[in-house]
């Protein structure tokens, strides 16, 4: 029995969002801005030197839960897979980017390195760049598995 196209996107959501937390560090630079997503989960979970594991696996499950939306959406749209997933995750930027004044409120860290004040421009900015990158590395992940699946005669499974 093959694997699901749940599990399968579920496991594309993960390493995309693994893929923009490693990215991290080079956006900073680009759009001069300290703040990392990664911090944020990882630090609100742990006080120690291990907030980045944490933050990362965080994260990463993150991710995981928005392919499994993204896979309950991709099953009743006849959009293309990349086209979907980069919709969906700019949508997403824009509907949970005003939680960021809750965070720059309640954060327990806040204000530390990789925690500046989240309701900046730059900062807007920055998660939309990430948002676009996470949803084109999901959406290609799907579409290179769903024509692998098809070169090899596979049928997809819902």
């Amino acid at each position: 029995m093959g694997v699901s196209s749940r599990a399968r996107a579920a496991a594309a959501g993960a390493a995309a969002a693994t893929v923009w937390g490693l990215l991290e560090p080079l956006d900073e630079r680009l759009f001069r801005s300290d703040y990392r997503d990664v911090a944020l989960l990882g630090k609100l979970v742990t006080r120690g030197r291990g907030w980045q594991a944490a933050g990362f696996v965080l994260h990463a499950a993150n991710g995981a839960v928005f392919g499994l939306g993204f896979d309950a959406v991709r099953r009743r749209t006849r959009l293309a897979p990349r086209r979907l997933a980069l919709g969906l995750a700019l949508a997403e930027n824009v509907a949970l980017y005003p939680l960021a004044a809750l965070v720059d409120a309640k954060h327990p860290r806040r204000g530390e390195r990789h925690l500046p004040p989240l309701l900046h421009p730059r900062v807007f900015a920055q998660e939309t760049f990430r948002h676009a990158v996470f949803g084109l590395v999901l959406g290609s992940l799907v579409e290179r598995n769903r024509s692998r699946d098809q070169s090899h005669g596979g049928r997809r499974r819902r």
